[in-house]
């Protein structure tokens, strides 16, 4: 059996460091590993691994900016439809990693999860090849310092969770820059960041924390965004699709964590059960730092 995991999420969010630990956990972990470069636009530099598939070796964004005279967005989509034309060439260089583990690094289009037919197709044939594929998407822990632009991250992922329809997992990550240290808890979380129970409240998304009115400087102050707020409650109380595990790339037992649910979501080690980060609102982020 082959196994797919589809690296996906906003430019930024650390995909392709994360493949990059993917990788290494498993290699260390004596499994084989290979990892997909589906981003038209990366550069050799951006992969701790060198891909065993490159989408630059049928179609680069470069060649099509300076060709076509193409933007980098409808470049992006250009060759996303110029693979689709061309899916046997994907097929042909999948067919030499049997019994494989593959990580694919996508590219950070949010259209791409959202709307567009590409990755759907992917899925499709992917699936057709007998390889079992599931997908995770990543959004920094950044979000959290804006609740607005965190919410607009859980409707992207939402989104994106209904338009690919596989096993699905939501990471938040670089959580190493956001997590206060414990001696300084007594002190309030440092730099304005979140406290530990406070980061609970958006690894499994609270609506609440949209709907709560601030004073008349606040942009949800006014009744027309406040109205759009409750709107997005309900949607999100009525379709608790997403939830969030973090991930500290500088912690080893953060890492094993997020790929044991990985694991799990593919039926890969079908005994295996998933490993369970602590609970935040408890306090003990051992495993976390």
């Amino acid at each position: 059996m082959r196994y797919a995991v589809l690296v996906t999420g906003p430019a930024g969010a650390g995909k392709s460091t994360f493949s990059g630990a993917f990788m290494t956990h498993l290699r260390n972990s004596k499994r084989t590993a290979h990892l997909v470069n589906l981003d038209p636009a990366a550069a050799p530099e951006s992969f701790e691994y060198e891909p065993v598939i490159d989408i630059k070796d049928l179609i680069s964004l470069e060649d099509v900016m300076n060709e076509l005279e193409y933007g980098p967005n409808g470049g992006l989509v250009y060759c996303f439809e110029y693979l689709m034309e061309n899916m046997d060439w994907l097929e042909e260089e999948l067919g030499g990693y049997d019994d494989d583990y593959l990580i694919i690094d996508c590219p950070g289009q949010i259209e791409l999860y959202t709307h567009h037919p590409f990755l759907p197709t992917l899925v499709q044939n992917l699936q057709r090849l007998n390889i079992r594929t599931s997908a995770v998407y990543l959004i920094e822990s950044q979000f959290i310092e804006d609740k607005y632009k965190f919410f607009s991250g859980v409707l992207s992922a939402m989104s994106a969770m209904v338009n690919l329809e596989i096993p699905w997992i939501n990471i938040m990550s670089k959580m190493d820059l956001i997590l206060p240290n414990p001696e300084d808890e007594s002190k309030g979380a440092r730099n304005g960041l979140r406290r530990r129970k406070d980061i609970a409240r958006y690894l499994d998304p609270d609506p609440l924390l949209l709907a709560t009115r601030h004073d008349d400087r606040t942009p949800d102050s006014n009744p027309r965004f406040h109205a759009l707020n409750q709107a997005l409650v309900q949607l999100i109380e009525d379709h608790p699709l997403v939830s969030f595990l973090p991930l500290d790339l500088t912690n080893t037992d953060s890492i094993e964590t997020v790929i044991s649910h990985i694991d799990y979501t593919m039926q890969y080690g079908e005994d295996e059960e998933p490993k369970e980060p602590h609970d935040l609102d408890e306090g003990d982020f051992q495993d976390l730092e």
